[in-house]
């Protein structure tokens, strides 16, 4: 009995040896070479996580940049000519948003084993910042511009969504597509109804008889939401 127990311990051995982190760790303990022992495969990295990471990062970025946009757009309207309490408040709360879920991804690339790249951006946004562009908007082009951002941002995770869903060894990550949906899908399926319900009813109340008073009334009613 003894005998097969040890039989059985150095088949274990025998099969960990196939293991990277396992060998990597071994071979460490063999050379006081520093550079050797950085390269261990004893990292948080699997599945997907090299494939989309890049986009993850662009992601984060993106997050960061419409924050700030949102907070310029916020502060136009709580100035002395504007004085719309209900328009501020709605962009601070989606800049404050947007800034939370950059951290949050963030905390996520890193959990995974990988690391954040804050000069990574998309094509498009980066020949998008080059226009001259203004954020002292009407309240209508406001939130009309809100509501592109948004669909932007529930398009780009799908985007990653679907290559983390790819049916192949390199790239099939559930992990990944799991968290994009809890963490971003649904909240930006709510925030883009929310955003395009706001639309319509500006282009409605705005086409009526006395406008003036119905968007004060409609700002009246931001600061309550």
């Amino acid at each position: 009995m003894k005998v097969f127990i040890v039989i059985a311990i150095f088949c274990a051995v025998a099969s960990a040896a196939d293991d990277y982190c396992y060998k990597d760790a071994v071979e460490a303990c063999k050379t006081t070479n520093k550079k050797y022992t950085s390269t261990l495969n004893c990292t948080a990295r699997y599945g997907a996580i090299d494939a989309v990471q890049p986009e993850l990062q662009k992601f984060a970025n993106h997050h960061f940049i419409r924050s700030f946009e949102y907070l310029l757009m916020s502060t136009h309207f709580a100035n002395y000519e504007k004085n719309r309490a209900g328009f501020e408040k709605l962009f601070r709360s989606l800049s404050d948003s947007k800034w939370e879920e950059g951290i949050e991804l963030i905390k996520y690339i890193t959990k995974r084993g990988g690391y954040m790249n804050f000069a990574a951006i998309s094509e498009d946004l980066a020949l998008e910042n080059e226009v001259d562009r203004s954020f002292e908007l009407y309240e209508l082009a406001a939130v009309a511009k809100a509501l592109d951002f948004e669909k932007k941002f529930a398009l780009e995770a799908h985007e990653i969504h679907s290559e983390a869903t790819r049916k192949s060894k390199s790239f099939h990550d559930p992990e990944i597509s799991d968290h994009l949906e809890k963490e971003f899908v649904h909240k930006q399926r709510d925030v883009i109804r929310k955003l395009a319900g706001y639309t319509t009813d500006l282009s409605d109340l705005l086409d009526g008889p006395d406008s003036s008073l119905s968007l004060f009334l409609f700002d009246e009613y931001l600061q309550k939401a």
